[in-house]
């Protein structure tokens, strides 16, 4: 952590990723995520992350839409909520 107010260093998405917020979790590894582009798309949450990181409604996440079906995506990211204020505060998310 850096000395001007506690910033850090976030991962930030790249070309074809997206910010998201958790509004549904349908059980398994499926959430339902409302997007940053006004879509709203059925999440899949990958084995790498399945049990090492507990993903709850409401949470930010860095998605990845699918190229073959726009209506779902694959989660690659979650920020944890300080890192989420730190996003707003920003204004890189709302």
């Amino acid at each position: 952590m850096s000395e001007n107010q506690g910033r850090r260093n976030l991962r930030m998405p790249n070309d074809n990723e997206l910010f998201a917020v958790v509004t549904e979790h349908n059980g398994g590894n499926h959430v339902r995520i409302r997007c940053e582009d006004g879509e709203n798309r059925m999440g899949r949450i990958p084995g790498r992350m399945k049990y090492r990181t507990w993903i709850n409604e409401g949470d930010v996440v860095l998605v990845e839409p699918w190229d073959w079906q726009d209506e779902k995506a694959n989660i690659e990211w979650r920020y944890t909520g300080e890192d989420a204020d730190q996003l707003r505060r920003e204004g890189h998310i709302q």
